[in-house]
This record gives structure tokens, sequence and C-alpha cells, in this order.
């Protein structure tokens, strides 16, 4: 693993998108000129059950073609699963947690038993309800971890993810908008 690899890992429940972001969030990374992966765990997947998904970002080429063991980020688009699956699992002491939920940092630090600089929360719920219209938190959520990176330029990954979901979605202007909104305004809004 190359010094500057980052290791993402999303919690989510089949229908919340969670493979959907980690396709997103590599295809807006990968226009920057980086070396990106993403992949998901597939297991008995049904809608409500818990799925994980995977991103891999490298300014130099990856060659790991592994499981993500140790990841520099969490992103937990169901704050349910903070009680039924092991979120923090291989983040030691510098990985981030970003939660999608109405508690606070401290709540959510004091529930995963980490530091309360390893978490971010923001209403990624609420914010989809707000700019799509359904409690799918994934586009709201790919732009808490935009935020919470602090590398990648929010107006390059909305332009990139425009012309993806445009080209998806080109009879359907306010899915687009909508997105893209969520993803700005939780950009904005995720704290520490």
């Amino acid at each position: 693993m190359s010094a500057g690899m980052i290791e993402i890992r999303w919690h989510g429940r089949g229908g919340q998108g969670a493979k959907t972001a980690a396709l997103l969030f590599a295809e807006a990374v990968m226009a920057t000129g980086m070396y990106i992966q993403a992949f998901p765990e597939y297991g008995p997947e049904r809608m409500g059950a818990p799925v994980k998904s995977f991103n891999r970002v490298s300014e130099d080429p990856i060659v790991i073609h592994s499981g993500i063991k140790n990841p520099n980020y969490v992103v937990i688009l169901d704050s349910s699963l903070m009680k039924s699956v092991p979120i923090t699992d291989g983040i030691g002491k510098t990985g981030k947690v970003i939660a999608n939920t109405s508690l606070s940092a401290s709540e959510i630090a004091k529930e995963l038993d980490i530091d309360i600089n390893q978490i971010y929360v923001v209403n990624a719920s609420r914010i989809a309800l707000k700019t799509i219209g359904k409690d799918i938190p994934n586009t709201p959520m790919l732009g808490a971890l935009v935020k919470v990176i602090g590398t990648l330029d929010i107006d390059d990954v909305l332009k990139n993810i425009k012309a993806k979901l445009t080209a998806k979605f080109r009879h359907e202007p306010g899915i687009v908008e909508g997105n893209l909104a969520s993803i700005k305004m939780a950009f904005d809004e995720v704290r520490n």
C-alpha cells in the first residue's frame, strides 16, 4: 500500500445505495486522475439486509485486490447498524467514522466507544427527504465524505456526478438536481 492510499468502508442496508455511492465516488475521484477501486461485498442480498461497499484511492496504481481490513474512513448510511455490525473494526486510533444520524458526535463517540475526534455526523436521511423526497442517504453521505477527506474539490465532484446522473436520468432532471443538492447540503452540514 502506498503512503498516499485512502481506504473507505461503506455500511448500509440493501436499498440505501451503499454500492451506488461507492461507484459514484470512484468515478468522481477517477476524473481527477487518481487511481481508484470500488467494490461491494456480496452476501444474501435483500432489501434491508446489512451490506458493505469499499473504495481505495491512490496517486499510484493500486495493486491490492483484497477486502479492506483497516479503513481510513467508515461511512454509516444507517445508524441502526451500530448496534449489530462491528462498524469500528480495523479503524484504530486514526480512522474516521461518518454517521447518518440526528445524534451529536459525542453521543455517537460514546455509543461506538471511540474518541470524539474520530466522529463526524450529518442527518443525511433528513437531507435526502428534503432534496429527493426519499430516505435514500447515499448521495448526502457521499458529500459528507468529500468534506471529511478534505482533498477533493466539491465543485469538481458535483460536476462529474451531474454528468453521470444526467446520462442515467436524462428524462428526470428532478432526480439529478435533488441528488446534487443533497451532496452539497451534506458537505455543508457535516460536523465533528
